[in-house]
This record gives structure tokens, C-alpha cells and sequence, in this order.
């Protein structure tokens, strides 16, 4: 009764917020000049209330600042951040609450992007999956969740969240290099020399552990392009790494992932999108510490949306599972999501809808005292960026 009160009183808010015609301010990112460059401040507020098996809110708050240079030759110098200012246990990211998330510094030219820093890998970055109709919160590599464990506080997707793209390097330092679209197609690659998240790479071996990985290699793929109404893109990716400390029954790193995805436009105002992704490790569960000899574990999604106007509409289905390995058990991961947005300008998009993850292990049980878990919520989302 619950979940299904608060998606209503989500569908009202956005049909008034629609009707009050919101569209008519917007709000630009702060700007300066420093000197021969310019200094940009944005930012993104995200929050939630939820309401199901379990109740309550959950949000965080995001700056991104940014030194920009542009040369006569056409180069372009950067140097940007992204800053995880406030969150609570729910909203701790990709990144696992690390208050410098990103911190890159960039030149592009007429031959494609260099970066170094905190970055994602090449693959990453480049990946494509299903449309989604609020990345924050979608059931695929989410930046929030609304479920968690009682008895830790922490939240309950935390030790295996489906992510359907190669995500290996996370934000460790690294250096990429990202080539520009020639025909459609673009390459790129990555190497990340170790798990430190310091901004420059070779400055720290990162958390001293057994099985770390080092000398992460990451390359990926893209092809984009339109077929009249029809636009298509697929992408491959790969991640391999090397076993540092190794122990027995470990091994290095290897990972690959495939995605696509399909936009037709029937007119000027409505889209139809389809597209999925893929994704296989040898890290149980995605833990890069946690590489077995034996053993994978693989991450389906696949979604589809309309959008007609500022209105978006959209389903989403995913699974997961990891294959038992020695000290871990293998585990089962099913997630869906039914979600209406509306764009209420620029700056702003509120989203309502219902989610659904289940969750099942061969051995020990989670905070319920049985080896199976499902849990659903209703969610009221506001997304505000600049």
C-alpha cells in the first residue's frame, strides 16, 4: 500500500510541476576568468524517499569544479574534479563514499583525449547499455539504493551491485588515452599501474592486501551511427590485471563486456530506446580483491524507454551471479524497475516508480536468518544538477 501511495504522490508532483511550467528559469554553473583560462562550478543534488519493505530518505550533494584553457592550435588543456561533498550510507556511489571521486587532468587535440588521474578506465567510459531513465538510480551500477542491511547499516547492494559495464579500474589513478570518432568508430585504452587512488599514478601501491591487482589494462571499441530515424551503437571492453600478492587458488585479473542500444524517433517529440549489456569477471562478485582461479561471475541489463516531450517511461530488468569460490559462497542477484520521469527544466528531473531485487546465496544467510532476500520500495526521486 505503501509503495504504491508514494508512486501515485510521485505521478501527482510531476504532473504539477508540469503544469506550473517550470521551464522558464535555469541555472548556469558559476564562472570566472583565471587569466588565460576559466574557472567553472557545478554541481549536482540528488535525493530520495522511499517507501516499501523498508522506509525512509536518502541523498547526496556533488561539486564539480573545473579550470578550463583553450590554445589558438585547437588544443584544449583541463583540469576537473568531482567532489562527493555530503552523502549518507545509502548514497555512497560507484566510488564507495570517496570524497575526491574523480580528479583528472586532460588535453585534447585533433588526435583524441589524454587523461591522468582519478578517471575511469577506457571501457568504462565508453561503455553503452539499456536507456535508463535516471542513471542515479537506476538498478545498473546505481549511486544510490534504498535498501539495507539492519543489522550493519550499510547498504544491502554493497558486496555484489550489478554493474553491466567493465568497472575493474574503478577511480585509481591511471593514464587513458581516448581516440576521436572517425566513421563512427572510436578506440580506447588505459592503463591503471596499481589500486592507489592518488591523483598521479606510480605514487602508491594502493591498500595492503593479499591478491591486489596491478597493472591494469583496459581497452574498449565504440560504434555509433544513424540510419535515418534509427540510431545504433555497440561497444566491446576489456579489463586484465596482475595477481600482486597472490595466494593460492588466485589469479590475475580478466574481464570483458559488451553493450548495444537502439533510438528511433516516431517524430520530433517521441523516442522509442531499447539496449542492453553484459558483462563477465573472474573477480567473485566484482571484487577486484577477490579473484578467483576458478569461478565467474556474470551481470545481464537490458531496459527500454519512451520519451514523448519532457516525459520519460521506462523498464528495466537485471541479473547477476557469482559462482562459489573457496571462503565464498556463490550468489544470485534479480533486479527490476518500472519508472516515470518528467524533466521539469535544465536543472531538474523528478522521477517515481517501483523497484524490486532479490537476492540468494549457496551458504550462511543474510539479516532475515534465510538464504534468500526480496525486498521492493516505492521511490520519489529529485535530481538537480548544474
Amino acid at each position: 500500500m505503501r509503495t504504491a501511495a508514494l508512486s501515485l504522490a510521485g505521478l501527482a508532483l510531476a504532473w504539477g510541476a508540469a503544469k506550473a511550467d517550470l521551464g522558464d528559469w535555469s541555472v548556469t554553473p558559476y564562472s570566472t576568468d583565471l587569466g588565460d583560462a576559466q574557472f567553472t562550478l557545478g554541481g549536482q543534488a540528488i535525493g530520495s524517499a522511499f517507501a516499501g519493505d523498508q522506509s525512509g530518505a536518502t541523498g547526496a550533494l556533488r561539486f564539480n569544479p573545473r579550470i578550463e584553457r583553450d590554445y589558438d592550435s585547437g588544443m584544449v588543456l583541463d583540469l576537473k574534479a568531482t567532489i562527493l561533498a555530503a552523502h549518507d550510507p545509502l548514497a555512497a556511489g560507484r566510488y564507495g563514499g570517496e570524497v575526491f571521486e574523480k580528479v583528472i587532468g586532460e588535453m585534447q587535440t585533433g588526435l583524441g583525449r589524454v587523461q591522468i588521474g582519478q578517471s575511469d578506465g577506457a571501457a568504462h567510459a565508453m561503455s553503452i547499455s539499456g536507456p535508463k531513465v535516471d542513471e542515479d538510480i537506476s538498478i545498473d551500477d546505481p549511486q544510490m539504493t534504498f535498501f539495507h542491511d539492519p543489522s550493519s547499516h550499510r547498504a544491502l547492494i554493497a558486496p555484489f551491485t550489478l554493474r553491466s559495464e567493465v568497472a575493474a579500474s574503478s577511480n585509481f589513478a591511471k593514464l587513458t588515452y581516448l581516440s576521436p570518432t572517425l566513421f563512427g568508430v572510436q578506440i580506447g585504452a588505459s592503463f591503471t599501474p596499481s589500486e592507489g587512488r592518488e591523483v598521479i599514478p606510480f605514487l602508491h601501491e594502493g591498500p595492503q592486501v593479499a591478491d591486489r591487482q596491478s597493472a591494469i589494462w583496459e581497452g574498449a571499441v565504440r560504434y555509433s551511427d544513424y540510419f535515418g530515424a534509427l540510431g545504433l551503437s555497440a561497444y566491446g571492453g576489456f579489463s586484465v590485471g596482475h595477481d600482486e600478492r597472490k595466494t593460492p587458488g588466485h589469479a590475475g585479473l580478466s574481464e570483458w563486456a559488451l553493450g548495444v542500444r537502439a533510438d528511433y524517433d516516431v517524430n520530433d517529440d517521441i523516442k522509442i530506446s531499447l539496449g542492453g549489456a553484459f558483462r563477465q569477471s573472474n573477480a567473485h562478485a566484482f571484487d577486484i580483491n577477490s579473484v578467483a582461479a576458478q569461478g565467474t561471475t556474470r551481470a545481464l541489463h537490458a531496459s527500454a524507454e519512451i520519451t514523448d516531450g519532457p516525459w520519460l517511461a521506462g523498464l528495466e530488468l537485471g541479473n547477476g551471479d557469482a559462482d562459489a569460490t573457496p571462503g565464498s559462497p556463490a550468489l544470485g542477484l534479480h533486479a527490476y524497475q518500472a519508472s516515470i520521469g518528467y524533466v521539469l527544466n535544465a536543472n531538474m528531473q523528478i522521477t517515481t516508480g517501483w523497484q524490486r531485487i532479490d537476492y540468494a546465496r549457496s551458504s550462511g544467510s543474510f539479516f532475515n536468518g534465510a538464504p534468500r532476500l526480496g525486498l521492493d520500495a516505492g521511490f520519489l526521486h529529485l535530481n538537480f544538477h548544474v
